[in-house]
């Protein structure tokens, strides 16, 4: 039991998220996007450790109240974790069988440089839509997408910005995101008056995201040519057996999520599947990967689907361009970005249960005085539990609990506090290479989050967006006079 823990000042709470923030500026000088490979664990570790010395040195918590913290805070990444893996078995058999490269062969079929960016983020945004799930989005068609865009001679950063910016505008708006279920159950609004309410901010934010990637998809010089992408599909088709049967795997995905089954158990039957359907499509690539001679082919099967589950496989052609497509990391592959997630976890921890975190909050609330600065102070807060917490969860339950009773106190009607969680949390969780999002979607793309950061229009709009309502008034709701007596 803790009696003697003090509660801890504005300047105990600022020690260790100072040293992060330096520490991090320093690492990212130093190793750039090579971070995720180690250093930046490392970073999150020592600020942990700087976090746990002031906890126990000058707030008398003892070690075993920080531990519980640590443990409670990595338990509550338990499940991304799981779907981390998955994610990555799913794209080792979705390489095998075919299905990622018939998105990619299919696509340079009908996809052209001009529409390509508008196109990647329509897509991407129907399908979270259908989803609820961005990650589901980036880790499928996202992907193939990817895969396109390089092809067509594209900048990879340019491509992820776009399908992140499409996947969490989705991911905002479907009602079968838990996020956009979380968001008003946190300010106590419902679900659709919660939707109805964010389109206000959300549709002109997708909107100049879209003219932006029309403008810059009109004035990009690609490297690629015609002649390259004909190569680019000879090749694949050369490689792979590429039929439309093979679409019935993301095809069942799909239904199964818009079903509502957990993502979990979705993700394993499509990596199953994968495996299936590699099996019965692509005997050469089987017989290539497990690279063994004069054995059955139910032993080279088992081999090779067991080795895009769990580890890198790579798959050679005579194009260059299409040997950097064709190479997926299994369930290994995300064994970096799970080391990130858990030193997070454990910096995040300590911060939440020493309640430094919340001294914090606490202080941007006390300066909140009018409508403006007061949806400014949630988003900001929405992002700094982003970079602190390292958990989009998080950014929207501890600020939906801190402000729900302010915004009522000031008349304004829960919606716009579950809109301004959305606008702020759900979005710029990706922008952060340490978050559990962030490091997710660049390991999924493979590419690092201050890469495609810059080209995420949409995440960076949307803020900025809520903000500017804000301080205008467009969009708040009021609560009448009455109403404001009774409650």
């Amino acid at each position: 039991m803790q009696e003697k823990a003090k509660t801890p000042t504005i300047l105990d709470a600022l020690i260790p998220l100072i040293f992060l923030i330096v520490l991090l500026v320093f690492n990212i000088q130093i190793f750039g996007t090579d971070g995720l490979s180690g250093s930046n664990q490392i970073v999150l570790i020592l600020s942990a450790a700087v976090a746990g010395l002031v906890a126990v040195y000058r707030l008398g918590f003892h070690w075993e109240t920080l531990q519980d913290g640590i443990v409670k805070s990595i338990s509550s990444a338990m499940s991304s974790i799981l779907i981390l893996f998955l994610i990555g078995a799913l794209a080792g058999t979705w390489l095998l069988s075919g299905i990622v490269p018939a998105m990619i062969y299919y696509g340079l079929q009908v996809l052209s440089p001009g529409i390509f960016l508008i196109a990647a983020c329509v897509v991407s945004a129907i399908v979270s839509i259908s989803t609820g799930s961005s990650w589901t989005t980036v880790a499928t068609v996202g992907v193939a997408l990817l895969g396109i865009g390089k092809a067509l001679g594209f900048d990879e950063g340019i491509i992820a910005g776009a399908i992140i910016s499409g996947a969490y505008f989705g991911d905002k708006m479907s009602p079968l995101s838990d996020t956009t279920n979380l968001a008003p159950a946190m300010a106590g609004t419902d679900l659709f008056t919660h939707i109805r309410h964010m389109a206000k901010t959300t549709i002109p934010s997708i909107t100049i995201t879209i003219i932006l990637f029309v403008i810059i998809g009109v004035n990009y010089e690609v490297s690629g040519s015609v002649e390259d992408v004909k190569a680019i599909s000879a090749v694949i088709i050369e490689k792979f057996n590429i039929t439309g049967w093979l679409f019935i795997v993301p095809a069942v995905v799909l239904v199964l999520i818009i079903r509502k089954v957990p993502a979990i158990p979705a993700l394993l039957i499509g990596a199953l599947l994968g495996g299936v359907f590699a099996v019965i499509f692509q005997p050469q690539i089987i017989a290539t990967i497990a690279n063994e001679s004069e054995v059955s082919y139910t032993y080279l099967s088992f081999k090779a689907v067991m080795m895009a589950l769990y580890g890198e496989i790579s798959i050679l052609t005579s194009n260059d361009i299409v040997n950097e497509l064709l190479v997926t990391r299994g369930m290994g592959g995300m064994l970096n970005t799970i080391w990130l997630i858990v030193c997070a976890m454990v910096f995040g921890g300590i911060m939440e249960v020493t309640g430094m975190l919340q001294v914090l909050a606490e202080a941007v609330i006390r300066k909140v005085h009018k409508v403006g600065s007061l949806i400014a102070s949630t988003a900001a807060t929405c992002i700094f539990f982003n970079i602190t917490t390292s958990d989009q969860y998080l950014a929207i339950l501890v600020p939906g609990r801190m402000y729900a009773d302010i915004y009522k106190k000031r008349g304004l009607k829960p919606e716009n506090l579950s809109r301004t969680l959305e606008d702020s949390a759900t979005v710029t969780s990706v922008l952060v290479p340490w978050n559990t999002c962030g490091a997710t979607q660049a390991s999924v793309l493979g590419v690092a989050t201050l890469v495609y950061a810059p080209y995420c229009f949409f995440n960076i709009i949307s803020p900025f967006m809520t903000i500017l309502y804000g301080y205008l008034k467009i969009g708040i709701n009021f609560y009448e006079e009455e109403e404001l007596e009774v409650a």
